[in-house]
């Protein structure tokens, strides 16, 4: 072909050899753009792992057979200059990148969020022996990357430079807002990532007192917050907790006779506010059989770890009080109790609040162990650490009574997802209260009061009761009380799951 005379087979020829040179550059040059994607993203990758504090992250915690596969974090957010809030960040066990952030927050005023962690919805919890920690099948970061927060100061690990404790609810906001951003700017690669709320007793004041600040701030992508046995409202709380004593065959005919005559003279119940001091009386005397029988008020059909407790009993050194219905549950009370409670804190022996009924000595055996306050780089100023402080709550100044208004203002948005969930046998913040509050603010019902249910691994069960109305939910869990995942794991897991989701319950 090469000996044609009109050329034209070496024109053809010609063109070939044109055309397989720009094929091979062509070639040459995709190769080079995806060596170039693969640096890109490699790149990339390398930078995402690097935005994240490496001096933050915890290598090794003790008390694991084995160590997790997903990454974990401990350490500190500064705030208001001289504050140091203490927070453990675990990243979801599914693609981490992509899942929501959840902020947890326990309450009291003066809870740690490491109870949280540990004895609730954390990836491991602690054991009797306080010193092995287990896996959790029903952790919440299966799904979700958690990021539990130590607040305010002065609560487990977080301390304050001037050891000044005092503080209110606007403050905690506020410093809870400011640590947020703090965490954003450490964090950057999760600044994009769907963000909730969520909490749980006091908490109930901390969880929508945060969102009104975080609703205002478009750089954290806020989709909802969750609210779990949360203090709603003073009132609701206190007027439904005489109603669920009764009705749970705590209160004698009698006594109910005359909280109906003193009470309710009128037609409605006014078991928070009376100026009838006969009401007072009465009701006095029902906080007495609720909070200082020995009933476990977080849970009236579990045992009282321990035993049934007096109002202070002997622990070695100690002095363990026990609240009458304040402290960690952030109930009101009268001034009787109040008062008594302050004279007993005063006493020249040390003194330790705990949740009454509430075994917290693994805990508290597990993170002051030198080698894990070591792991989760606690420095030596930073306090020991205790489920709950006394000086926290002696010093904390309540502000919100009612959370109405902070509810109403996320409602009105009409972009926020909102979920107020109850276990049905606690009376520390019992679900009567929390359904008139939620009832109390006259959203139009989208699905009314149906059962709803979950598969505890044997079947479907009954998981308890929801009403849905726009953007938000009333759920409660049948048979848990005020820490709901500990007692119910796999339902909470479920409601936890369909909440983030956008998933009918």
């Amino acid at each position: 072909m090469q000996e044609s005379c009109d050329g034209k087979v070496l024109s053809v020829s010609s063109d070939k050899e044109a055309a397989s040179a720009r094929n091979g550059r062509a070639e040459a040059g995709a190769k080079e753009m995806m060596f170039a994607l693969k640096l890109s993203a490699l790149l990339s990758a390398l930078l995402q792992v690097q935005s994240a504090p490496a001096g933050d992250e915890i290598i090794f915690l003790p008390g694991l057979a084995k160590q997790p596969f997903f990454q974990q974090y401990s350490g500190y957010l500064s705030v208001s200059g001289n504050k140091h809030l203490h927070y453990w960040f675990v990243e979801s066990q599914n693609d981490p990148g992509k899942s929501p952030v959840v902020l947890w927050l326990n309450g009291g005023p003066g809870c740690s969020s490491l109870d949280g962690l540990l004895t609730e919805h954390g990836p491991f919890l602690i054991q009797p022996d306080g010193i092995t920690l287990e896996y959790n099948p029903e952790s919440w970061n299966t799904i979700v990357n958690m990021l539990y927060l130590e607040s305010p100061a002065g609560v487990g690990f977080s301390y304050s430079d001037d050891k000044n404790y005092a503080t209110n609810d606007t403050e905690v906001a506020m410093n809870n807002y400011l640590a947020l951003k703090e965490f954003f700017r450490l964090f950057p690669e999760y600044s994009k990532n769907e963000f909730f709320i969520t909490g749980e007793s006091y908490g109930g004041v901390y969880v929508p007192t945060l969102s009104e600040l975080v609703m205002e701030d478009p750089s954290i992508n806020l989709q909802g917050i969750a609210v779990g046995n949360g203090l709603s409202s003073y009132a609701s709380n206190q007027n439904s907790l005489v109603n669920f004593a009764y009705y749970h065959g705590l209160v004698g005919d009698r006594l109910w006779s005359d909280l109906q005559t003193y009470c309710c003279p009128k037609g409605p119940c006014d078991f928070y506010d009376s100026s009838d001091p006969n009401c007072t009386l009465h009701v006095q005397e029902v906080m007495y059989i609720v909070y200082n029988m020995g009933l476990n008020i977080y849970n009236l059909y579990a045992p009282c770890a321990g035993g049934a407790p007096g109002e202070i009993r002997e622990d070695k050194d100690a002095i363990v009080v026990h609240h009458f219905g304040i402290p960690f549950s952030g109930l009101p009370t009268h001034n009787h109790w109040n008062k008594k409670l302050l004279h007993l804190s005063r006493s020249p022996k040390r003194v330790r609040m705990d949740p009454p009924c509430v075994n917290s000595t693994a805990s508290r055996t597990f993170l002051n162990n030198a080698y894990v306050r070591k792991a989760l780089h606690i420095p030596p100023e930073a306090p020991t650490w205790d489920v709950c402080s006394l000086q926290v709550y002696q010093g904390y100044k309540r502000i919100v009574m009612s959370l109405e208004k902070q509810y109403l203002k996320l409602l009105s948005s009409m972009k926020y997802r909102v979920l107020i969930y109850n276990g049905d046998v606690d009376m520390a913040c019992n679900f009567l209260g929390d359904q008139w509050f939620v009832e109390g603010l006259h959203q139009k019902v989208q699905v009314n009061r149906r059962v709803w249910k979950y598969d505890d691994g044997h079947g479907l069960q009954i998981g308890g009761f929801v009403k849905e109305f726009p953007n938000i939910s009333f759920l409660t869990i049948k048979g848990a009380g005020h820490m709901v995942p500990t007692d119910k794991p796999k339902a909470a897991l479920t409601m936890f799951s369909r909440f983030i989701k956008k998933q009918p319950f």
